[in-house]
């Protein structure tokens, strides 16, 4: 008799065939254990909106988490339960939200971003270079290959980007010649 797979065994499976990101499944096994931490380690099962309530009450009141935080929270939970549990969610949740906060992100100015350039040399300054000129993410610019480098267009295809999808974005004129020395020297 085959025994039934771990909780987080069980919902990385179902992640992973929704072909959820890599980065997801961490966030989402964070937040059901820190549910579970919460709540005296009592098995998710035994658990339901009174829980999800009090968890997400005290994310935004002692907490003071961002309201994407709480949100990200709220979502892994309500995956745990729809998702591998295949419960009905239409909880009528009367949580406290998180306040948004009201302050304006700190930006960099295009002299600062020029200092951080000039400090980085070789790949790193070149990966950063194409980060900040093309708009990509992190993921985007490691995992970006020759292939998807078309530089008679000028464009970058990002694969599986975000949400699965794959997009295109420009390649600045001024990484053409760098890039161009990166891929010779690998060749």
């Amino acid at each position: 008799m085959a025994s039934t797979p771990k909780l987080f065994d069980q919902v990385r499976q179902v992640l992973r065939v929704r072909h959820y990101s890599y980065e997801t499944e961490k966030s989402y096994i964070h937040w059901i254990k820190r549910f579970i931490a919460f709540h005296q380690m009592r098995p998710p099962r035994e658990m339901g909106a009174a829980e999800l309530e009090a968890f997400l009450t005290h994310l935004a009141v002692e907490q003071k988490v961002a309201p994407s935080t709480q949100n990200q929270a709220l979502s892994a939970l309500i995956f745990l339960y729809r998702e591998v549990y295949q419960q009905d969610t239409d909880w009528n949740l009367n949580a406290v939200r998180a306040r948004p906060t009201r302050y304006l992100p700190t930006v960099l100015t295009p002299s600062e971003v020029s200092v951080v350039l000039n400090n980085l040399s070789g790949v790193y300054q070149l990966v950063a270079k194409l980060l900040y000129g093309s708009g990509l993410r992190l993921t985007e610019g490691l995992k970006l290959r020759i292939k998807d480098v078309d530089f008679g267009q000028r464009q970058l295809i990002i694969r599986d980007a975000k949400g699965r999808e794959s997009r295109v974005t420009m390649l600045p004129g001024a990484l053409i010649e760098p890039l161009n020395h990166h891929i010779q020297g690998i060749r």
